[in-house]
């Protein structure tokens, strides 16, 4: 944890300072030691908001990569980072909050943090957790503060769920708007829909641990989906946790003007063959038709006109489909146009799938397929770019029989149009929905893919702690490993999370 021992460095200089004069001296009148938190809050959402990641789009199958061998497609990463610093700047905000009476900031630090921490705990499995945030709540830079132990995968997510329900109970709509939110403009009951349904996300997250009583999830779902005057939902796209961009240097699309973008990525063949045998018309603006059907003068929208590269298949061969004008390129406004749709933490479609899920597992009652139903729209309203699709478009394709939800295959479906729903967005989210699922499934039967178990290609299934942890916390990053993983720390060990 290098920001702490830093901290830790900085504390210690100034204690070994006994004069009072000396000390005033030190102090450097032009970098504030307070700010207001509302500052604070701008950098966190923009860090918290922008989930694009091209990374997530490969490993998911949704992209494939021709500039060089990527190990996010090939499934060859190995260690992942933590996300200490970015807690640190929340807990900067929360003592702000504190000095200066604004509370509510307070208490959306607790969503960010936990934010975070999930974050960090589906990477690795157990992670530091009840023992860092006190450390950094009070200022305590002392040997065993910078040496966390490893929390219980269990205990972070209790731990969580619980921040999550004092963050919605406490946030008060006292008429005193949030300065400095980018996201919804200092509104706190839209703050309170996007908590709550992030609190359904991590609750549904948690599927295979249905019978822990103390996490008690189904319950815990109940309470909230019940009450909807004490914890309000995401209602329509207009709820949706977004960051927007805008046609101004520094708050431009992350991959506007990206070579790369405009060069190296294509679409998948899985995914393409997925979205042709829904005749989903989102192919339309996910990707290009390929050079070939241009030449044929085929139509944007028709079907045949898109092709896919083999994500599993070793680069020369895509390289060679490429050059035959065989795949489309991923669409031209991931990298020409500067706002392109904005960046979503969490958005309403994938609020009603989560509830579509809850009822076909039994949580809750309700029509699964109304949900379902509002997902799949939702997403379409989202992503239709330009208009690209007619509001009949949409309506046909809702109306396809194929689509409803089938008896013995409704979870399977559901989770497969999140998985639609979230190309380009949302992070790492359908890359960790298919850990908990198996859906869709992700093609591994090429000769690209590095990660092995005996012999056979393999989807990872976390990240290997990061060195910095071995070097600065040794103990307890090695008794965390020795709990959980048999096998050692290896991408392909089951954490707690993922076991039945």
């Amino acid at each position: 944890m290098r920001y702490i021992k830093a901290l830790s460095a900085a504390a210690l200089a100034l204690s070994l300072c006994g004069c009072e004069k000396m000390s005033y001296f030190q102090v450097n009148p032009n970098a504030p030691t307070v700010a207001d938190p509302s500052l604070e809050l701008s950098n966190i959402e923009q860090i918290a908001f922008n989930t694009i990641s091209t990374d997530a789009g490969l490993a998911s199958r949704q992209l494939a990569y021709t500039q060089s061998a990527s190990l996010a497609q090939y499934y060859g990463w190995q260690r992942g980072s933590m996300s200490y610093g970015n807690i640190s700047q929340v807990v900067k905000m929360q003592q702000e909050a504190m000095r200066t009476a604004k509370l509510n900031y307070y208490y959306l630090g607790k969503f960010f943090t936990s934010y975070f921490i999930i974050q960090m705990t589906e990477a690795f499995g157990d992670i530091p957790y009840s023992q860092m945030m006190q450390s950094m709540a009070n200022n305590n830079f002392d040997s065993t503060a910078t040496r966390p132990v490893y929390d219980l995968q269990h205990d972070v997510y209790l731990g969580v769920l619980n921040q999550l329900k004092i963050a919605s109970d406490s946030l008060v709509d006292n008429g005193v708007a949030l300065e400095g939110d980018l996201i919804y403009g200092g509104n706190v009951v839209q703050w309170k829909q996007l908590i709550n349904s992030f609190s359904l996300r991590v609750l549904m997250s948690l599927s295979l641990k249905t019978s822990d009583a103390t996490l008690n999830i189904q319950q815990r779902f109940n309470d909230i989906v019940s009450n909807p005057t004490q914890y309000p939902l995401m209602g329509s796209n207009s709820d949706n946790g977004a960051l927007p961009f805008y046609n101004i240097t520094g708050n431009q699309y992350p991959y506007y003007n990206n070579n790369s973008m405009k060069t190296d990525f294509y679409l998948d063949s899985s995914f393409v063959h997925l979205l042709q045998g829904l005749n989903d018309p989102r192919l339309f603006v996910y990707g290009e038709p390929t050079p070939i059907a241009t030449a044929a003068n085929l139509a944007d929208t028709n079907f045949n006109a898109y092709g896919g590269l083999w994500g599993s298949g070793d680069l020369s061969y895509n390289i060679t489909k490429r050059g035959a004008g065989e795949a489309s390129a991923i669409n031209n406004r991931y990298a020409y146009d500067p706002i392109n749709e904005p960046s979503l933490l969490m958005g309403y479609s994938e609020l009603q799938f989560i509830l579509a899920e809850a009822v076909v597992r039994g949580w809750i009652s309700g029509n699964a397929n109304s949900y379902y139903m509002n997902g799949i729209l939702a997403s379409l309203q989202f992503s239709d770019y330009n208009t690209t699709y007619s509001t009949v478009d949409i309506q046909n394709y809702l109306a396809q029989p194929s689509l409803a939800l089938q008896t013995g295959t409704a979870i399977q479906q559901i989770i497969t149009q999140k998985y639609i729903s979230m190309y380009m967005n949302v992070g790492w989210q359908a890359f960790y929905e298919y850990l908990r699922t198996g859906f869709p499934t992700l093609e591994v039967t090429g000769s690209g893919i590095i990660n092995q178990v005996n012999g056979v290609n393999t989807v990872p299934k976390r990240w290997m702690y990061p060195l910095d942890e071995y070097t600065n916390n040794a103990t307890n990053v090695q008794n965390a490993v020795n709990r959980q993983f048999p096998g050692g720390d290896n991408v392909n060990a089951v954490m707690w999370l993922l076991q039945p």
